[in-house]
Formats: C-alpha cells, structure tokens, sequence
C-alpha cells in the first residue's frame, strides 16, 4: 500500500461563507487545513504517494503544502477544468497512479472526518480478492446518505441512494467515503465526462458480476458538510474524540496556537481553537468554537458552537450560538445570533441590530 487519490475538488456550497475565500479541504480544524489531518493519517498508515485531485480554488493547495517532504509524502496535483464528479476526478488523475494493474490504490473524499482503520481496509481488499472494497459506517438515519447492504461475507448486493421510505431502509450501513480500488478498475472509468461513482460506477460493476466489498469500521466518522458539522469535528480533533497525528498540540479542552493573545479570565472549553494572531478580551467565553487567525472578540462576549473567520470582530457582549462569521465580518456589541444563523465575509453589523428574547 503506497499510494492514494484525495478528491479534493468540492466547492464546498452548504459551508459558505467559510469557503468563500477558501476550498473546504483548507479550512482549519484544530488549528491546521483540514486536509492535514486526513494526509498525516494517511502517511502513518503507510501511503507515501497521494495524487489531489483538485478543482475549486485548486491554486491554494500546492503553495502550502508543496511536494509534501514535511509531511514525508510525495504529493502530485491535478486539476478539473471542468467538474467531472467522484468517478471522473478519481479517472481524471490515473496517469500520475504508480500502481500495477492488480496493485490497489486508496481513494479519499476530502471532507470525511474519521478514526478509519486504513490498514484494516486494505486488508480487507486483499484477502477478499475485491475489485473495490468499500469503508462502511452505520447510523441511526441513513436518508440522507447511500445505503450499501451486504450479506454475510461482507460482499456488497446493492446501493441504495438517499432512501425515503421504511421499504427502501433495508440497512444501517452507508458509504462512509473511503475505498480501495483495483487500479485496473479506475483505468475502466470512462474519461473525459462527469462520472458518479455513487450512481454509476459502482452499481455497474456490480451489474457485470464484479466484486465489492464492505467493511464495516463503526469508530468514529463524520461528514463535515455543514458549517455546525466542521465546527464540531474541529472540537473534537482538540478533545481527542478523533484521532489525527497532525494536531498542533496536546488534546484537551482548548488549543491556543502562538501569538495569539488571551486575556487571563477568558474561558476557552469544549475543544475551542484559537488561531494565531487572534485576540480574545477579558471576561469571554468561549466553548467548542473555532476562532480563526487575526480575529478579535471582545469582552464580555459569548460564543458556543460558532466559528469565527478570519479576521473577523465580534462585538462586545455579543452572543452567538451555532453561528458563522465569515471572513473579514464585523459583529457589532449586544447582538445575539442563534440557531445557524451566518454572516456574510466583509458584512458589518451595527451594534444591537439583532437579539432574541428569552421565550424564542
């Protein structure tokens, strides 16, 4: 096992406005680009080579990380010039694969936070004799994710898209985002057109009689999709809830990366970052938030489950729950903002311009 695919080309919609000026992937959790948590975990599993497979703000990646030598990795870029899906991003980037036919090569989707056994998996594809293998977490309500039932070898029989009715939830495994391909096979996706692995690829392997195999790994797996999502995987990489080799720092209940500037009765709990450069003012309180670089928030302020961009100021007294501040925001003092409420990069609001009564 050396090599891998990131897919990395999302523009990231549903967590706007924290990738208004950023690609999902780079947004920081715990102090750090997402991506590198997932390349750090990757490399202690023993993959050396990983090809991203990039597209939305594709041009942030290589500055920072370059050739991947600090991270002991040898990374390659590829770039969509137009979107071309899971399958076709994955088919898009082949020629840079360094695998044999029968080798196997990972693929990640790059907004999956998760303590997968990467090791186990590829175990799993070898002993099995698959043409892909499948990671497969189970949830309480899959509707809003792929059904992949299997039987009792662990062989996969279907894939179910986002089912509705209690007729069509025949299990609780869904795809969890993380495969192991035959390289054969991703040199079989068609080129040079939008390709769904999910709808298309995969159910037509399964309908030629090729094998695919689940594995089941219930540790812990979130989607970061949505802003409340990365706010709370950020927290939980902080609070060691989820494992990554790339926290800047020991687990517990805050992560205060250098220069940033604490005030001495400041409250930071919950797994809150407080990013470089950032200034937090006497008397705040601050829990499982993530407060970006050069943000400011001033005293008395109250923010819970909420991030703070870049460069954004959050007003005195000021209270937010479930919030986003994108880039660049002013929150002006005494507002209240609740209940996934998101203020746009650059957008200024006077003070008391927004509150909630108690009984709202």
């Amino acid at each position: 096992m050396t090599e891998a695919i990131l897919l990395v080309g999302g523009k990231g919609t549903r967590l706007r406005p924290l990738t208004v000026n950023t690609p999902k992937p780079m947004v920081p959790a715990a102090g750090v680009p997402f991506l590198t948590h997932q390349l750090a975990r990757a490399r202690a599993a023993g993959v050396d080579h990983i090809v991203l497979a990039t597209s939305y703000l594709a041009e942030v990646f290589e500055p920072y990380f370059g050739d991947g030598s600090a991270l002991g990795l040898s990374l390659e870029y590829v770039t969509e010039d137009e979107p071309l899906g899971t399958g076709g991003a994955i088919r898009n980037v082949a020629s840079r694969l360094r695998s044999g036919p029968d080798e196997p090569v990972l693929i990640f989707n790059g907004d999956i936070l998760t303590g997968l056994d990467i090791r186990a998996l590829v175990d799993t594809h070898d002993a099995s004799g698959a043409d892909v293998s499948l990671h497969l977490t189970r949830v309480d309500d899959p509707r809003a994710f792929g059904l992949v039932p299997t039987d009792e070898t662990g062989r996969v029989t279907a894939f179910l898209e986002k089912p509705q009715t209690p007729e069509e939830i025949v299990t609780d495994q869904i795809n969890a985002g993380a495969y192991v391909f035959r390289r054969s096979v991703i040199d079989e996706i068609p080129r040079g057109r939008p390709v769904s692995v999910e709808r298309e690829t995969f159910p037509g392997l399964l309908a030629r009689g090729a094998h695919l195999q689940g594995m089941v790994d219930s540790t812990y797996w979130l989607d970061l999709g949505t802003p409340q999502a990365f706010v709370r995987g950020s927290a939980d990489l902080v609070l060691g809830r989820a494992p990554s080799p790339a926290v800047p720092g020991r687990c517990g209940d805050r992560l205060v990366l250098p220069t940033a500037r604490i005030a001495p009765d400041a409250k930071l709990t919950g797994g809150t970052v407080v990013g470089r450069g950032a200034v937090v003012g006497e008397g705040a309180r601050i829990v499982g938030s993530t407060i970006l670089s050069d943000a400011v928030v001033d005293p008395g302020a109250v923010i819970t489950d909420s991030l703070v961009g870049v460069g954004a100021h959050i007003g005195a007294r000021t209270v937010l729950e479930g919030a986003v501040v994108g880039d660049g925001a002013v929150v002006g003092p005494d507002n209240e903002l609740r209940a996934g409420a998101r203020v746009w990069c650059g957008a200024v609001l006077p003070g008391g311009a927004v509150r909630f009564s108690s009984d709202q």
